[in-house]
């Protein structure tokens, strides 16, 4: 009796043994697939650091529109700032509109497109596969959305160059038409030739891809060019030039236009800041150090200049100045030394004092110096690139002028086009009584400032 006990034993014994050995596999197996398949927490984290980066980025490059509405209203006269103000906060509004219509996908169309002059991944945001959230930022390294809006507030920012060079004689709806054409087609377009894949990225032969980190071509000069079409088609504004002299039109706040330098100074740390499209600790740290070295000798390089050329320490020129140390490094602001971003800061300072000298010789009237800052010094930061920097190179600077050449080529017949047309049909400019009486009037029917000193308040 005690033997077949002791055997019965022996037998549940070795069941329960095959039963853990059985299930400390299932469990070590389980283990195994949980593990290969849970994200690795280091690769999430940086994930997560390179998604806020980037908003923060983009929350900075929107505090641009405000800088660029303050920067026009107070170098424009004070009859013309609700116009200005109206202008730029249609602009942005219009301008992230379009691109979740259709521009995001005209701008980046997918590999299928790669090296060519077109493409298109159809209508709407996330209708793509970029959508694929997981996908995308496994190399990407931050969301869909989050590329969709930093990349709309670009788009949105070329428009705006535009309506400083034509403030104070355009009719509102004029502008915002060419607004449409400007952010719909011409931007998305021409920035999907170099960073949508498109044919600046392959050239050919032996030349290297057109090199633009941050968009002094790409968003600057696309800007500029369509400001300068825009501003030849309307004409100086009355009273500019009388008699072969030209007079000075002086803005109505001082204040203002620095106030709003400043605010795109700071909205630049996200403009180049994230274009690292990362928050590579090393690389943005060196991208934020060249572009306020650059603005800062810009600041000086324009001073400087200034006190030559006009015999005064011209103000308006030193905001400019730093606007166009901006603009400068923008192409190159991760390829350049801190020292190099200090030559080419002083040379962008020196160039907007000139250009606006030159602009106004040749009777082209720029309210705000736009065509100077942004055309005139995202030309010059461009072709820069090839001349110093780590990409420095005979070949790099041909890549450089080709693709310089190609945006104004595209962009300032097609704009000058649009222009014409919109004055042909449904008219570009404001009578000349409404243009003296000031636009917020005649336009909008109000005034700006509702100050009376003989009033109690």
């Amino acid at each position: 009796m005690a033997t077949i006990l002791l055997d019965s034993m022996a037998v549940v014994v070795d069941s329960l043994k095959d039963t853990i050995v059985a299930a400390t596999a299932v469990i070590a197996d389980t283990a195994a697939v949980a593990e290969a398949a849970a994200p690795d927490p280091m690769l999430t984290q940086t994930l997560t650091t390179s998604n806020v980066w980037m908003m923060v980025c983009t929350a900075l490059v929107f505090l641009m529109h405000l800088g660029f509405a303050t920067v026009e209203t107070g170098l424009s006269r004070s009859k013309n700032t609700v116009n200005i103000l109206f202008k730029n906060t249609l602009t942005p509004a219009i301008g992230l509109l379009l691109y979740a219509a259709w521009g995001f996908n005209l701008m980046y169309p997918g590999a299928d497109y790669a090296g060519k002059f077109f493409g298109f991944a159809g209508f709407g945001i996330g209708t793509s596969e970029g959508y694929d959230q997981l996908s995308y930022v496994s190399w990407a390294g931050y969301t869909y959305w989050t590329d969709f809006l930093f990349q709309g507030m670009f788009a949105a920012t070329a428009a705006t160059i535009v309506s400083g060079a034509v403030a104070e004689r355009i009719k509102i709806g004029s502008y915002l038409v060419f607004t449409v054409f400007l952010v719909g087609i011409l931007y998305p377009i021409v920035g999907m030739w170099k960073w949508g894949g498109g044919w600046l990225t392959a050239i050919g032969g032996e030349l290297p891809a057109f090199y633009d980190f941050a968009g002094s071509t790409l968003v600057h000069s696309v800007g500029g060019w369509a400001a300068l079409a825009g501003v030849l088609v309307l004409g100086p504004r009355i009273g500019k030039y009388v008699d072969g002299k030209i007079i000075p039109i002086p803005g109505h706040s001082m204040p203002l236009a620095a106030i709003g330098v400043f605010l795109l100074w700071l909205g630049w740390f996200g403009f180049n800041g994230g274009s690292v499209l990362s928050a590579d600790p090393a690389l943005t740290s060196l991208v934020l150090v060249t572009t306020s070295l650059a603005a800062a000798a810009g600041a000086v390089g324009a001073a400087i200049t200034a006190s030559i050329v006009l015999k005064s320490l011209d103000l308006s020129m030193v905001l400019n100045g730093i606007l166009g140390g901006l603009v400068g490094i923008t192409a190159g602001a991760d390829k350049m030394s801190p020292m190099e971003a200090i030559i080419i800061g002083i040379i962008s300072g020196v160039i907007v004092v000139l250009a606006v000298v030159f602009f106004d010789k040749v009777k082209i009237d720029d309210p705000v110096g736009a065509t100077s800052v942004h055309l005139v010094c995202g030309i010059f930061g461009t072709l820069v690139v090839g001349v110093m920097g780590e990409l420095a190179s005979m070949n790099q600077f041909i890549s450089q002028l080709i693709g310089v050449a190609a945006a104004a080529v595209f962009v300032f017949p097609l704009s000058y086009i649009a222009f014409l047309i919109i004055s042909k049909t449904i008219g570009l400019r404001v009578p000349a009584k409404e243009e003296i009486e000031g636009l917020d009037i005649a336009e909008h029917g109000m005034k700006a400032y509702n100050i009376d000193i003989n009033k109690e308040y």
